[in-house]
């Protein structure tokens, strides 16, 4: 594994939310803080972090409809505009272009330095291209394929992780040549049919590393993937959104499983947050700490990737 250091992870530069106060929108910044913290006191070696340059009109013009990016924009219709179940603000569009550019950002370094690269972007994968869904309003995993196909990737694989079903990416990469999505799932929200280039598993807690280790043993080819964007869903955790039985533990397990895999391959990443909720008893601080452990399973398994 050729692996730059320090690691980097890009952050979506976007102007503070008015009324968006919702876990998806605001969350990114306690990540930062969280990882800033985990830094200085050394749970986590040195990460760069480096602002994201967000997407413009005509990049998502490319991925979504652009009536809809125009809504977003301009807030009407209200029935476009506030589909992604958020609502809409002043601030939605920046908030979500500045998302979708991280993670095209991580995924364009992740190429360039063969490497695992993060993004704290969040509210990707339920976006359609009419609208938005789930809130989430543009699909930046869409949009972060599209821009690796664009630089020169043949494969990129998403490898889906959220607790919910990505029907969202499903439908625009149907028909999108060099991009395919492996969905590991517990609930069925945004759910779908599997295709040839989009396989949906569902799964229980019981079973879950199990299963996730059986499909990625299932991946045609692995070493033919030029680029793979994790989405590193943490609200299958049983305090953050997920099923009672999804422990720190196993979703750390998770994380480890992903990156040793990739790494064996010799596969870049480029990681992003996805879900991950407050809930009673568990709040932002502690919904930051899960996310954590992407960051640090990248590291440990890019540094084995080098001794080996």
């Amino acid at each position: 594994m050729s692996v730059t250091s320090p690691h980097t992870v890009f952050v979506p530069v976007h102007p503070g939310p008015e009324r968006l106060t919702f876990d998806t929108v605001v969350k990114a910044a306690e990540v930062r803080r969280a990882l800033e913290a985990a830094i200085a006191d050394g749970r986590i070696e040195p990460i760069e972090l480096v602002g994201a340059r967000p997407v413009d009109r005509d990049d998502l013009a490319r991925i979504h409809d652009p009536e809809y990016v125009a809504a977003v924009l301009d807030g009407r219709p209200e029935r476009l505009a506030g589909s992604n179940g958020i609502g809409w603000d002043p601030h939605l569009f920046a908030i979500a272009a500045g998302s979708a550019g991280a993670i095209r950002d991580a995924a364009l370094h992740a190429i360039a330095t063969g490497g695992f690269v993060g993004a704290l972007s969040t509210g990707l994968h339920h976006a359609r291209r009419g609208r938005g869904n789930g809130y989430c309003t543009f699909n930046g995993l869409v949009v972060a394929a599209q821009a690796a196909l664009d630089a020169g990737a043949r494969r990129v694989l998403i490898l889906d992780v959220d607790a919910h079903c990505g029907g969202g990416t499903a439908s625009l990469i149907e028909h999108m040549t060099g991009v395919e999505q492996l969905d590991v799932s517990l609930i069925g929200f945004d759910g779908y049919t599997s295709l040839p280039g989009c396989r949906l598993v569902m799964t229980q807690p019981e079973d879950y590393l199990s299963t996730l280790a059986d499909e990625l043993g299932r991946v045609v080819d692995p070493t033919g993937i030029d680029l793979v964007i994790h989405n590193a869903g943490m609200d299958v955790h049983e305090r953050a959104g997920g099923l009672t039985g999804m422990t720190t533990a196993v979703v750390a397990e998770r994380e480890r499983m992903v990156f040793g895999w990739a790494a064996r391959h010799d596969l870049p990443v480029a990681w992003t947050l996805a879900g991950g909720y407050t809930s009673t008893g568990f709040d932002l601080t502690d919904v930051a700490d899960l996310h954590l452990l992407t960051p640090a399973a990248a590291i440990t398994a890019s540094r084995a990737g080098v001794a080996g």
